[in-house]
């Protein structure tokens, strides 16, 4: 018998404008005093004050923490869970991409379950219900305001954790195109590839089912189509709005059916280089699928037709090789490197990162099992 679990979070606002309900939200939470976790750039662009004054202006009390840092880190964690409790907060507000999600996940785990970040490594590891997190939405690729996903950087084991724990989900997940309007090109292609790859991973998934399906290959269609044109105009806000429609569906996909070797392999390069994560997984999607094809080529076959390719006329295996090679094409075109060797990766770390990545929970729901000697192969395919 097999029993499949859907996550998501409760409340979703999509659209432009949306922003401006957070107030109303954070009260329909209970909440009365929020901290912000957010990163500097943010910060210096007056964003989170921005969102501070919304909540003010609602009644609220507000207080920032802006240091996230891109690949956050368990030292993000603490220093941010420091100022929850000095400031005696008792709602969290995440304004970012994954990093402010995924730090500001950590610290509601360590408000409602105490210790530290590092014993929740793993699947499903806290036991009390997590404070309230609203999640805020400014860039179109890692979902994490709406998935049970939290993935935080080691530093003495230089190994990104993935913490998979349907508490962490957010309460509400707030996505406005007009906050993801300023984002500059290369963090949108890096970011738009980060969704690519959750849509694919997810669909050729071992855990996949009819409801993750259907949200992939509209995620998948909508990627292909849009992404190019938010990277050319970042101020094309049907390509912003599309785009944010996209992230999500993705996430609603692998938020369930899980992921695979793409991010599992990707979790290892940031971790060791602190290197972009969805440059990292542009670079290895097109290569963990060549080593899958033979275990999902059909399901490859509708990832090329999903991105537009024509496969009448075509072998299973040949349509399957058209959407390998149509994300390399996609890759190209919105300026992402071709391979590892150009974010100053060495092969003398295949080896070790190797062995973390068959360790990492992502890799459990790959479509084919790999060997130590294939995962180190696949890193190399990709220098």
């Amino acid at each position: 018998m097999t029993i499949s679990a859907y996550y998501i979070p409760t409340v979703n606002l999509l659209g432009r404008g949306t922003i401006n309900e957070i107030g109303d939200k954070v009260k329909t939470l209970g909440g009365k005093k929020v901290l912000i976790v957010t990163d500097s750039g943010l910060v210096k662009l007056g964003m989170a004050d921005k969102v501070k004054n919304i909540l003010e202006d609602s009644g609220l009390e507000a207080v920032i923490f802006g240091g996230v840092q891109p690949n956050p880190t368990d030292k993000n964690v603490e220093a941010g869970f420091k100022v929850w409790k000095e400031e005696k907060c008792d709602t969290i507000v995440s304004l970012g991409g994954g990093s402010s999600h995924d730090c500001a996940k950590g610290v509601g785990l360590l408000a409602s379950n105490g210790g530290k970040i590092h014993d929740y490594e793993g699947i499903d590891k806290s036991t009390n219900p997590m404070v309230p997190l609203i999640a805020v939405n400014t860039t179109a690729g890692t979902a994490s305001e709406m998935t049970r996903f939290c993935i935080i950087t080691d530093t003495n084991r230089k190994v990104k954790m993935a913490i998979v724990d349907w508490r962490v989900t957010p309460k509400i997940s707030i996505n406005d195109p007009d906050l993801m309007a300023g984002m500059p090109p290369a963090l949108t292609a890096a970011t738009g590839m980060d969704a690519l790859t959750h849509a694919i991973e997810a669909y050729v998934s071992t855990a996949a089912t009819p409801l993750t399906d259907s949200a992939a290959l509209m995620a998948i269609e909508l990627i292909s189509k849009y992404l190019p044109v938010a990277v050319a105009n970042g101020m094309n806000m049907e390509a912003r709005e599309k785009m944010a429609y996209a992230q999500f569906l993705a996430g609603m996909a692998f938020n369930n059916a899980s992921l695979g070797y793409v991010h599992a392999m990707a979790h290892q390069l940031g971790g060791y280089y602190d290197l972009p994560h969805g440059v990292c997984n542009a670079i290895l999607l097109p290569h963990v699928e060549q080593f899958n094809l033979i275990g999902c080529a059909d399901k490859l076959r509708d990832v090329a037709i999903a991105m537009g390719e024509n496969v009448e006329g075509l072998s299973v295996y040949d349509a399957a090789q058209k959407a390998i090679d149509s994300i390399k094409k996609l890759s190209s075109s919105i300026g992402i490197p071709s391979g590892l060797k150009a974010l100053g990766v060495k092969e003398e770390d295949f080896e070790v990162m190797a062995k973390n990545a068959m360790a990492d929970a992502c890799q459990l729901t790959n479509p084919r099992t790999a060997t130590l000697e294939q995962v180190i192969q696949i890193f190399k395919n990709a220098m």
